[in-house]
Formats: C-alpha cells, structure tokens, sequence
C-alpha cells in the first residue's frame, strides 16, 4: 500500500492542481456559485479515487511483490496480475531468470570438466611419482634421499590439489562410519615418517585404542596430516616433538595435536583458516601455502566437527578436532 501511495503521488499532485486550475478558470469567468463548483469537485474526486482503488485493487499482488525482498523466485512467478505492467514485468522476470539459469548451467558444466580434469591430471602425475620413488627406494646415497624429500613434496602438494578441487562436491565424496581413532592417528604418522626424520622431529602418539569416531577415514586423515605437516614445517631446532593425544571431554572425544614450533601471533590467529592467509610466519618461511588449515577447517566443518586452536608465540601451537 506504502509503495502504491508513493508512486501515485505526482498523479494526485497533478490531479489536485488541474481541479484547481479549473476551478480558477471557472470563477475567472464570472461562475460565482460555491456550491455547484465543490459539488463538481466532490464527483471529480469521487471519481479520482474511485480509479486509485481500482487500480490498487488490480496491482495489489504486483505491489506486495515489490515490497517483500525475500520472497522466492517460484513465488514471485506465481503470484502474477493481468494488468498490462505487472504481466509485462512477470515476463521480463522470467526471461532474464532463463537466461541465469543457462548461463549458471553452462558455468557449472565447465567448472565440473575441470574439476575432472584435475583429478585426472592429479593421478596422472602420481604415477611417475610412484615409479620413481620405487626406483630410489633402495639407494642409500645422499642425492637419492633428497629426490625422496622432494618426490614427498609433489604429492602433498597434488594431494592439495586433488583434495582442493574435490571440496565444492564433497557431498558426492565422503562415507561416514565408525572408526578407531588411534588407528588413524598411528597410520597417518607412520605415513609422514620421512617428514619427520628429514625434519628430526619426532612424533609422540598418546590415543586410547577404545576411542571410536563417526567421521570419513580419507577426509580425517588428509586434515590431520595437513595439522601435523605445518607443526613439522613451523618447527625449529633438533629433537623437537609433535604430541598427538587422544582423549573424552564431557560427550566428545577431542584430538589435541601440539607442536613445539615458532607459534601464531595473536594478531593473526582471527585469519588462520582464511583461504591463501600466510601471515607473518608465511615471510619467514617459505613453502606456507595458507591453504593447509583453510582445508582442515573447510574439511571438518563438511563432516560435522569442531576444530579450536590455541597458540603462543616461540612455545608452540595447540589445535583440537572434536568429534
């Protein structure tokens, strides 16, 4: 009603002055009887407002449609008028909505053949990988060793990848069950061994075997190796450890992985799970993606869990996964 009275107000303005002016005209001319000019301006405006309800009443559903921000597409379509405008705006809705539609249809069609050829490409590149690390494997020389580190490198790096690209259909992606924690805990560690020797930083596993999770063991266990490979990387010095322990709080069961390393900031804790986010550490060292944590949040909020994390700056960094 508000928007309807608003529109028509240069209408009533106009109509107000013509009847005035009229009016004038008539008593310029000499008609000086009150009463038939405020009968004719009565009927005039009688039938002023008799056209403003009429024309109200056939553009009510078009107004309250303009007037609600919120209302769904289907209900914008639905809730059509006859008159001229409103049917002409209805189509012109529908029209501009078709073209969306084809235009977010192409768009998704292209971002899922790129998504496939990623994952594509990603195994593709795997398999070099694989065969040259078999070709290494038993050669003791010090050349060799630092291909290992650097063929670890690439597939962390294509696992990124893959895992990147697999995020936007995780829905499609993911089984959830009931698993041992420790068991995950101990298989992602003894995955990362070579991290852990290259970096002399060793792991300290502290999980009850009688511990079950409801989560996805490829999903877990990829963000709790992104947790564990930046408190490698984020440590300094020799014989530093990573404690991995595995306890109930209340209902919950929590997983506390804490480093030794250099620590957050404080500034920069609010930032740490924003996509491509390095902060002061990522200028000191230099393989910080800022992507690891952004998958590890990104990742447990998909499979329902919470993740915290605590950090002072030269003591280390504190983050839980609560189940």
């Amino acid at each position: 009603m508000k928007l309807f009275l608003k529109e028509q107000i240069p209408l009533i303005i106009i109509y107000i002055s013509q009847l005035v002016l009229i009016l004038f005209v008539f008593w310029l001319d000499g008609y000086r009887d009150f009463s038939i000019s405020l009968y004719a301006g009565i009927l005039s405006a009688c039938l002023f407002i008799g056209y403003l309800i009429y024309r109200y009443l056939t553009l009510r559903n078009f107004y309250k449609r303009l007037e609600e921000t919120d209302t769904s597409l289907d209900e914008i379509f639905d809730a059509g008028s006859r008159a001229p405008l409103a049917a002409s705006l209805n189509l012109l809705l529908k029209s501009q909505y078709r073209q969306y539609q084809n235009g977010l249809h192409h768009y998704q069609h292209k971002l899922k053949n790129h998504i496939q050829f990623i994952n594509q490409w990603v195994h593709q590149m795997k398999t070099p990988l694989s065969v040259i690390h078999l070709m290494i494997q038993d050669e003791d020389e010090p050349r060799f060793t630092a291909i290992g580190d650097e063929l670890d490198r690439l597939k962390k790096g294509l696992d990124m990848v893959l895992y990147t690209a697999r995020l936007d259909e995780f829905e499609h992606d993911f089984y959830v069950e009931m698993l041992p924690l420790e068991k995950i805990v101990r298989c992602v560690t003894s995955n990362q061994k070579r991290l852990f020797i290259r970096n002399r930083v060793f792991p300290s596993v502290e999980v009850d075997k009688s511990l079950m999770i409801a989560s996805d063991e490829k999903w877990l266990s990829f963000a709790i190796t992104q947790i564990v490979t930046n408190g490698v990387r984020y440590t300094t010095g020799d014989h530093r450890k990573i404690f991995l322990k595995g306890f109930k709080r209340s209902k919950n069961v929590v997983l506390e992985i804490e480093d030794e390393g250099v620590g957050i900031p404080k500034s920069d804790l609010p930032r740490v799970f924003d996509p491509y986010f390095t902060g002061e550490n990522g200028r000191n060292f230099q393989e910080s993606t800022g992507m690891g944590l952004f998958l590890v949040k990104q990742i447990c909020d998909n499979l329902g869990h919470q993740v915290e994390i605590e950090s002072t700056v030269n003591k280390g960094t504190i983050i839980r996964i609560i189940f």
